[in-house]
């Protein structure tokens, strides 16, 4: 029952799954082509349209006058417009819209599309933005005690600066809308979203419709790692513009090129820190500066910057710390959620500070981070108040250092790195704990519609969306075990706005967790209904020994009474009665996280149901003359409570690893001075290959640790595994480390490219000499 295989697999390997490009449309069917801007900013000066519009087979040329309702397509604030107006922010805002017979007319009719800009200064680097004071809000704070006065009154101190790389989330399925018009004002729209109600409020917002004349429905996504939480809604709304104008099905691919010049990345974030510590290594005080690029618009830039903010502790108990954030306006596509959502960008400050104490004091840095845990019944509060419930950091070291041989292998490295000099190797073992919950307390909320039908099948919406994490497998879980019956009695249908209403996004990796519990709530509502009428059909046997609700079992296709074991029905029979008898088979579901909430202003309360955590251990050997690295093993240990499906949740924690292995080390994203940007195709920006995964990959997952807090007390796996990949970046700074026998500080960065290895290098060889 719990090692099923993900819902779409087999139909991925034959080539059935339907994405919005595979679906079949009648030869009415139109492509969209956005024409965006080539300038990082610019005014825009007479724009001329007319000859594209001439072009036969053309249907619609919009720009922003052509917009019937608002332009605007902001998903908390409304400062991002659909369509330029008068001035373009960054190089891929959108400008005009086409509408052709098929791609070669509307790429022609691109060419014919007239606009002169005249450039303005561009801000493109982080720091610039910082010299600028280019603040996209006022600054946020999070205390606990008083760090600046800590600082003074402790014994050791470290400061410096970190700074963190963007991240393309190169989902295999480009942003994708399907747009169908429908009688009078409606449409139907098929994303790829992780949003669908929000999709739905921009599709509604930009015709000046109200929200009923709108459908969303989406039925599964080909990847997307956050960047279709917000994002998604520019391709729906540009498409539904074009099909609203045309009273046509039109549909909007974008090409893997543009794609990622027009969408945003994962934040750059700059981070100041300084932090004292006692001659055993134990923090006394902390205090960090977040910095993040949010691009030109706030798109979700400030709930980004609020949970780095929430995770810059990462695993660790600090008496006295003090966090800033601060998110500032470039001329970049605005940058929007990635797997981690901030917290890997808070955690990576944390882990240097970690590991830059271990090496100030010449002491292992597993060492350190044992000593400085969150404790279990004392030092177990957060710096923002919450406390460290069922803390597992202490078990999954002690169970990892013992199944990775790690004091064995460290001295094993220790040993190569003395006989070799242009080889090096590194090890590093890191925690992760991660909030889960999303911290605007109010998305903390899920619906479900449930229906069963005659002949017992089961038809389950939800308001989550598939992306491939294996959603609706665990859903299908969740209401087979529920209602006692085999999974193939159980089918997920698409998420559809109109089926269930007002949902908040497949995010902050709550998907299972609030889906999975509005669809328990529906089905105890049936169960109830069903119980009560089958109680009153078993009653009938004998009178004198009546059957009660609360004696009635749902397992193996079957309803039983526990006491009279011998009254019993079929499940599939027991529809036909309830029918029969006018009883609804058809409920909804809802569900709130409880006992959650935080002020977001003192930055103070319980914004997590739980915690997730993990740890990692990686090896890796680094050649000093090229800065290639490769990683030589990794064991992992992750915690996910009593697992709904172990297989699927193995496959979640190697997948975050390797993509948060991606970030930490090739992939890198670069623009030139004038805000292209420089690699935006496979070719030239290098996610990890099969040659990049450990050559030795070890992950298990912790057992007999049951979540009380979450469904089937299960926890949630989906972004937590990605930062299990700082073990692998610091163990290639411990190999860089090694060059100069541990005796003086790397310059190092995030991520460790080949060439930053090479400049690190090289800054430890002039260090030696100058000493």
């Amino acid at each position: 029952m719990k090692n099923i295989p993900h819902d779409s697999a087999s139909k991925h390997v034959t080539g059935q799954s339907v994405y919005i490009d595979d679906m079949p449309v009648n030869s009415r069917l139109l492509t969209g082509r956005v024409v965006y801007s080539r300038h990082a900013h610019a005014k825009i000066k007479s724009p001329d349209l007319t000859k594209a519009k001439q072009l036969p087979g053309v249907h619609a040329v919009l720009c922003y006058q052509d917009i019937p309702g608002h332009n605007q397509m902001g998903p908390v604030i409304h400062d991002e417009v659909c369509l330029a107006i008068k001035e373009v922010h960054c190089v891929g805002q959108a400008i005009v819209l086409i509408a052709a017979e098929n791609e070669e007319i509307a790429i022609e009719a691109e060419k014919l599309v007239v606009i002169e800009y005249e450039p303005l200064e561009a801000v493109l680097e982080l720091r610039r933005a910082i010299e600028k004071n280019t603040l996209l809000a006022p600054a946020r704070t999070m205390n606990r005690g008083d760090a600046e006065t800590a600082m003074k009154n402790s014994f050791h101190t470290i400061r410096g600066e970190l700074e963190t790389g963007a991240q393309e989330h190169w989902y295999l399925e480009t942003q994708s809308c399907l747009c169908i018009p429908g009688e009078h004002q409606e449409i139907n729209v098929f994303s790829s979203t992780q949003h669908p109600s929000e999709t739905q409020a921009i599709v509604a917002e930009v015709l000046g419709i109200a929200k009923n004349e709108v459908v969303v429905e989406t039925r599964r996504m080909g990847g997307a790692f956050g960047g279709k939480e917000t994002q998604a809604n520019h391709a729906a709304a540009w498409t539904a513009l074009l099909c609203h104008a045309t009273k046509r099905p039109v549909k909007i691919r974008l090409s893997r090129d543009d794609d990622q010049k027009i969408t945003g990345k994962r934040h750059r974030f700059l981070i100041r820190y300084e932090a004292r510590f006692n001659e055993d290594g134990k923090l006394l005080a902390v205090k960090f500066e977040l910095n993040a690029d949010a691009g030109y618009t706030t798109d979700l830039s400030m709930a980004i910057l609020e949970r780095a903010m929430l995770h810059a502790d990462n695993a660790y108990f600090i008496p006295d710390m003090s966090v800033t954030g601060k998110a500032y306006r470039t001329n970049l596509p605005s940058n929007t959620a990635f797997r981690g959502f901030g917290g890997p960008q808070g955690m990576a400050g944390m882990e240097t500070v970690i590991d830059r104490i271990a090496r100030f004091l010449k002491k292992d840095p597993a060492e350190i981070r044992k000593l400085n845990f969150y404790g279990t019944e004392k030092e177990n509060i957060t710096h923002y108040g919450q406390e460290v419930e069922l803390n597992r950091l202490h078990l999954l070291y002690d169970q990892l250092m013992e199944t990775s041989d790690y004091a064995k292998r460290k001295k094993e490295v220790e040993l190569f790195n003395s006989k070799n000099e242009f080889y090096k190797k590194g090890m590093a073992i890191t925690p992760v704990k991660f909030g889960i919950s999303f911290t605007t307390s109010f998305l903390n909320q899920a619906g479900a519609l449930v229906n069963i039908y005659k002949d017992g099948t089961v038809l389950v919406n939800h308001g989550g969306t598939e992306m491939g994490q294996g959603l609706n497998t665990k859903i299908r879980q969740i209401a087979a075990a529920e209602l006692g019956v085999t999974i193939d009695k159980i089918k997920v249908n698409a998420t559809n706005t109109s089926k269930v209403p007002n949902t908040s996004a497949t995010a902050a990796s709550a998907g299972t967790d609030l889906n999975g519990m509005a669809v328990k709530d529906a089905i105890e509502k049936l169960k109830s209904r069903i119980g009560k009428q089958l109680a009153a059909e078993f009653s009938k046997i004998r009178p004198e020994k009546p059957t009660t609700v609360d004696h009635l079992i749902f397992q193996n296709n079957t309803i039983i009474d526990s006491l009279y074991p011998d009254r019993k029905i079929a499940f599939d029979e027991a529809m036909v009665i309830c029918h029969l008898n006018q009883i609804s088979l058809s409920a909804t579901g809802f569900y709130k996280t409880p006992d959650i909430g935080w002020d977001k202003l003192k930055g103070w309360g319980k914004p997590f149901n739980y915690y997730s955590f993990g740890m990692s251990v990686s090896e890796v050997l680094v050649d000093t003359l090229t800065g290639s690295h490769k990683n030589l093993r990794t064991d992992i240990l992750h915690d996910v409570g009593d697992s709904i499906n172990p297989g699927i949740d193995l496959g979640q924690v190697e997948g975050g690893f390797i993509q948060g292995m991606g970030w930490c080390t090739t992939e890198e994203i670069k623009w030139d001075e004038k805000g292209n940007l420089l690699n935006h195709s496979p070719d030239t920006y290098k996610i990890p290959s099969v040659q990049d995964i450990p050559a030795d990959f070890r992950v298990n997952l912790l057992q007999n640790v049951p979540n009380p807090n979450a469904i089937r007390k299960s926890k949630a796996v989906a972004e937590p595994p990605l930062m299990l990949a700082f073990s692998t970046w610091l163990a290639i700074k411990d190999a860089i480390s090694a060059v100069g026998n541990h005796q003086h500080e790397p310059f190092f960065q995030l991520p460790a490219t080949n060439e930053v290895i090479l400049l690190s290098i090289e800054d430890i060889r002039k260090k030696i000499k100058g000493n």
